[in-house]
């Protein structure tokens, strides 16, 4: 099914924005107290000036097209499903999704707004100057050269270790059902 790598691929994307975004924000601001009564917040609304940095920043990382595949995958799911409901309009679906797709250029860069939009929310001008600036410096492109390895060797390390603790889980929850008296487990 197409909605499993679908899901993958944003899983994955998420993960490595979240790891990226996580240790630079880690960098610039020291660690915050908890408060009292924590307050609903409110996205903060960015400037046009933080978006087109939030951009650039993407760019120079490599992020700002790290869900164009999830387009893709959309179109390819939702043309699935249509030819599930009638297989035999096969030719014209096709079709649909090559239009489909032929307009999609102009989503990709609203999609891509957002995620710039969403990066703007949380960092301030400043911040996305230094760090494009940090990106920038040798360290910075050794970051973005090698992240992708590093997020993929902790991927691939945490599934492992969840498979092996999955595997300890149902043995000692089998030998708990046993000494309750449950045999066909």
């Amino acid at each position: 099914m197409i909605v499993r790598p679908i899901v993958r691929v944003l899983g994955a994307a998420a993960v490595a924005l979240f790891a990226l975004a996580h240790g630079s924000q880690a960098q610039q601001r020291p660690p915050q107290q908890p408060q009292a009564q924590p307050q609903a917040e409110q996205p903060k609304q960015a400037s046009p000036a933080a978006i087109a940095l939030a951009t650039q920043l993407l760019e120079l990382k490599g992020a700002i097209g790290a869900f164009d595949a999830a387009i893709e995958g959309v179109i390819t799911h939702n043309k699935g499903n249509l030819l599930q409901i009638n297989p035999n309009l096969t030719r014209d679906i096709d079709a649909t999704a090559q239009t489909v797709r032929a307009e999609a250029s102009a989503r990709r860069q609203e999609l891509r707004g957002e995620i710039a939009r969403g990066y703007a929310s949380v960092f301030s001008e400043q911040e996305l100057k230094d760090l494009l600036e940090f990106y920038k410096t040798p360290l910075g492109k050794k970051i973005i050269d090698s992240e992708p390895q590093a997020v993929e060797a902790s991927t691939v390390r945490a599934q492992t270790w969840i498979d092996k603790y999955a595997g300890e889980v149902m043995e000692k929850m089998r030998v708990e059902m046993r000494k309750k008296g449950h045999t066909s487990f």
